[in-house]
């Protein structure tokens, strides 16, 4: 889809993923994770670190002491695609004279381009996609055996719901927690129906028993991750698949809203984030959980890719414009302190400057806290590929996205701007990349906040009271420790 642009936090494509060992595992083989794309990518990561590790796999963040080098790709973006291309013709070369390392793509573009990447360009020794992970130890067997090692395989049941992730480089703070996997909507521009497969929820006991278990680890916040979390639905009741799932009573089921309420309920102080939603999903009930539950951040991430009505048509996104106002409106109604971020897609096919003008005044009107913007790239095997014309020229796609970047950088400005002077409670993730005498936390909202470490640790509650910013982050004082 283009260039991706995030004005408020540093890109994670293409961050090296590892961990350490602890001192009871096995000695064994060392594994190499780069990771790309989306937060379910990072996710899966961490479930294939659980499942080599349980074969004596160690991790390194060292490639050159590898034996096995992984790159977990994204399909989404033309850009994505051609970035890991080079990587992968980097890693090849440099470890010409290692003639043991073998090198593996996973992910979306493992399912995508299996053919080109592993037979024609012969760039990598296994392949396999994201619903194969399990098979990945048969995998490297095969390899070894001289084998073909592809596994692509999309399926309607795999939610790795008994696999307890390795957490990778992780701060000991917050957590990703996978709920659900794969996509229904078809958007005519996304290609990830067609490399995650069809959406299937996992298993509300074992999310809860996750969330429960990192809690008790110390971690302070979890991320509810999904295609589209609230797209969830779930019943003890294994009878009910598919559609009738989704046409059973409504006690019968563990929908989104409940599940939100479940993992809101394991303790006060550990909080809960989500991403992310389809606006079609965001029910009142969503909302109420929201507002009710103080732990349950106020952030709802509701992509928009357009302001004009013929255009969301066209993307087959299943609401107007008009119908996502008001659900704004909505949001905003029950939950007045709510931040909301957006996905924007500007040169969709055939779209007009009077149309791009449509999703101009969208984002003026919104006034949105965070977007994420690209301008539009086809995707082979996506609908839009097979039934329309990619005819606005890039010029005018990267014009077209230049002019929306400088409306959320002014609305960023004057938002953080607007802050100064009050207090939010801030949740400390970590030590600022600025100083190590400063750290770093979010908002309920999803504003980094940046503040003097005087006595406060990482994990701790505290409110911070706001005194500078940039478009980008806050700067202020902490005032008090927040005691659960």
């Amino acid at each position: 889809m283009g260039d991706k642009k995030d004005l408020l936090e540093e890109s994670r494509q293409g961050e090296v993923l590892h961990f350490n060992a602890d001192d009871g595992t096995k000695v064994g083989k060392k594994l190499y994770i780069e990771s790309y794309g989306c937060q379910m990518n990072f996710s899966d990561s961490e479930i294939v670190a659980s499942v080599l590790g349980k074969e004596g796999y160690t991790t390194t963040s060292n490639m050159e002491d590898a034996d096995l080098v992984f790159l977990n790709t994204c399909s989404i973006r033309d850009k994505a695609e051609e970035t890991v291309r080079k990587r992968l013709n980097s890693i090849k070369h440099n470890n010409k004279k290692k003639k043991n390392v073998k090198i593996g793509i996973l992910g979306c573009m493992a399912e995508r381009l299996k053919s080109q990447l592993f037979e024609e360009e012969k760039l990598v020794d296994l392949v396999a996609g994201p619903d194969s992970y399990r098979k990945l130890p048969e995998l490297i067997d095969d390899i070894e055996d001289g084998q073909k090692a592809v596994n692509v395989l999309l399926s309607r049941e795999e939610t790795y719901d008994d696999i307890e992730p390795v957490r990778i480089n992780s701060n000991g703070i917050a957590a990703f927690v996978s709920i659900m996997r794969g996509c229904d909507n078809m958007c005519t521009f996304c290609v990830v129906p067609f490399t995650r497969g069809r959406e299937r929820s996992r298993d509300a006991n074992s999310i809860l028993n996750e969330c429960k278990d990192l809690y008790s680890k110390g971690y302070k916040e979890v991320m509810l991750l999904g295609q589209n979390v609230d797209s969830y639905r779930w019943s003890e009741n294994k009878d009910l698949r598919g559609r009738a799932l989704k046409e059973a009573p409504r006690d019968e089921v563990v929908d989104f809203a409940k599940l939100l309420v479940m993992v809101g309920k394991v303790a006060t102080d550990l909080r809960v984030r989500f991403s992310t939603s389809h606006p079609k999903d965001i029910t009142d009930d969503v909302l109420f959980a929201i507002r009710d539950y103080k732990n349950i951040c106020n952030y709802i991430h509701l992509p928009a890719q357009s302001g004009n009505t013929r255009i969301l048509e066209k993307m087959n996104r299943t609401y107007t414009r008009e119908w996502y106002n008001d659900k704004v409106s909505r949001i905003r109604e029950v939950i007045p302190t709510c931040a909301i971020s957006t996905d924007i897609i500007t040169g969709f096919c055939s779209e007009t400057d009077k149309e791009h003008a449509d999703t101009v005044d969208l984002m003026k009107t919104v006034r949105y806290d965070l977007a994420y913007m690209f301008f539009y790239s086809e995707r082979p095997g996506t609908l839009a590929q097979k039934k329309f014309e990619d005819d606005v020229p890039e010029v005018i796609k990267k014009k077209r996205l230049s002019e929306i970047i400088e409306i959320q950088t002014q609305v960023n400005k004057e938002q953080h701007a607007a802050t100064i002077g009050q207090t939010f409670e801030v949740l400390i993730e970590g030590v600022s990349k600025r100083s190590e005498n400063e750290l770093r936390g979010k908002t309920s909202q999803n504003k980094m906040i940046i503040f003097p470490k005087e006595n406060y640790k990482i994990g701790d509650y505290v409110n911070v009271k706001v005194e500078s910013s940039t478009s980008a982050t806050l700067l202020g004082t902490a005032v008090e420790k927040v005691n659960y």
